[in-house]
């Protein structure tokens, strides 16, 4: 058996918790604690793994992916651009078109009822099935 095959034969949650307990310290822990966040304000939500090993979290469409560097843990909201943000958590990608970041770095901490607001606002914007692209569209 290839290592791919033992990979897929994984269910994503556990493949998950696995890349958390490997990043262990402040990063497995912020990882971890993101991923319990999204749970709770999306009790729907699907995990999966994709891009070598990158977990992503989604719901009628992607909602964000958890990647982890050296210096920060990073989650990207694929249709961040659209997203309403007031506790203006997302820090990085800030000048593209649709995604949108949060990085967080050692000892910092999230604003856990916004950032479970801005997991649930992706989530309605991805079962709608629109985005602002699609919306300035329509109103042409």
């Amino acid at each position: 058996m290839k290592k791919t095959d033992a990979i897929q034969d994984q269910p994503a949650s556990e493949l998950i918790s696995k890349r958390i307990a490997e990043l262990g310290g402040w990063r497995g822990e912020a990882l971890g604690r993101m991923r319990k966040l999204i749970q709770q304000a999306d009790p729907g939500v699907v995990e999966e793994v994709k891009w070598m090993g990158t977990p992503v979290w989604s719901h009628d469409g992607i909602i964000c992916t958890g990647e982890s560097y050296k210096d920060k843990v990073k989650l990207t909201f694929a249709k961040g651009a659209s997203l309403k943000d007031p506790a203006g958590l997302f820090n990085s990608s800030l000048d593209g078109n649709v995604r949108r970041a949060i990085d967080i770095f050692e000892g910092q901490e999230v604003d856990e009822s916004a950032f479970k607001a801005l997991v649930r606002e992706a989530v309605a914007l991805n079962s709608s099935g629109k985005s602002k692209a699609s919306a300035k569209k329509a109103k042409a």
